[in-house]
C-alpha cells in the first residue's frame, strides 16, 4: 500500500548539535526506495507503507546502536484507497 508521511526523529539526551544523528537518519531513509523531502523539523517521505514502517525501526536500532540512549520520533502516515498519493500532490 502506497503511503504519504513526515517523520521526525528526536535524539533526546544527545547534547545541544544533533547534526550527526540526523545525518544518520536520512542516510538510512535513503536506502529504501522512496521519494525524500527533508525539511527543516522532519522529512516527508513516499513510499510503501511496511517499508516506512520497517525504516522507522531500522532508524531506532541503529541509532541506539550508535549511542543514542534515548529517541523520540513523531509519525504521521497518511494512506488512501481512491487514488494513488504523491508528495507532488500535495504541493501547493
Amino acid at each position: 500500500m502506497k503511503a504519504t508521511a513526515e517523520l521526525q526523529v528526536v535524539p533526546i539526551g544527545s547534547g545541544v548539535s544533533v547534526r550527526q544523528e540526523i545525518t544518520r537518519v536520512v542516510e538510512l531513509l535513503n536506502e529504501y526506495d522512496f521519494i525524500v523531502e527533508t525539511h527543516a523539523s522532519g522529512s516527508n517521505i513516499e513510499g510503501e507503507l511496511a517499508d516506512i514502517l520497517a525504516a522507522v525501526e531500522k532508524i531506532h536500532e541503529t541509532l541506539h546502536k550508535q549511542g543514542s540512549i534515548r529517541l523520540v520520533s513523531y509519525l504521521k502516515l497518511e494512506t488512501r484507497t481512491d487514488k494513488v498519493i504523491t508528495l507532488a500532490g500535495k504541493q501547493l
